[in-house]
């Protein structure tokens, strides 16, 4: 039996020193790309601009956002749960960002040294290395 998924659209986000945007939700330790579950008959990056604009107030034009793919890994606050992301990339003002809603804490990290930062199998496995590579073209 397979595990059970969770759908969603998140942001591989940087600025322009080329740190990525990660997030940690109130009630977590584990800091994961922004963004969150897609809702029936929503396209991605809707989701991506509406969970953008709810958690981190910001308001992004389709326009700004690249696509990059789909990826699974195991979910950090679901036990026995696989996250299934439909990742876009996107250059946001470092300044920018301010956490609301479900977000306790937004920071920027070094993609090639996050340092002491938890961060949910997603991001450390299969993100942040696509930034280290230079493989989004951003």
């Amino acid at each position: 039996m397979s595990a059970p998924v969770i759908h969603v659209a998140a942001a591989l986000a940087v600025d322009d020193r080329g740190r990525a945007l990660m997030v940690r939700k109130i009630g977590t330790r584990a800091f994961m790309q922004p963004g969150g579950k897609i809702e029936p008959g929503e396209h991605p990056l809707d989701t991506l601009r509406r969970e953008l604009g709810e958690e981190l107030g910001l308001d992004l034009p389709a326009e700004a956002f690249a696509w990059v793919g789909t990826f699974e890994q195991d979910a950090a606050n679901e036990p026995g749960h696989v996250v299934r992301a439909e990742v876009y990339s996107v250059t946001v003002d470092a300044a920018a960002p301010s956490a609301a809603a479900e977000i306790a804490e937004c920071r920027w990290v070094d993609p090639r040294d996050p340092g002491d930062v938890e961060l949910a199998p997603l991001s450390s496995q299969s993100l942040l290395p696509i930034l280290v590579d230079g493989s989004t073209g951003i």
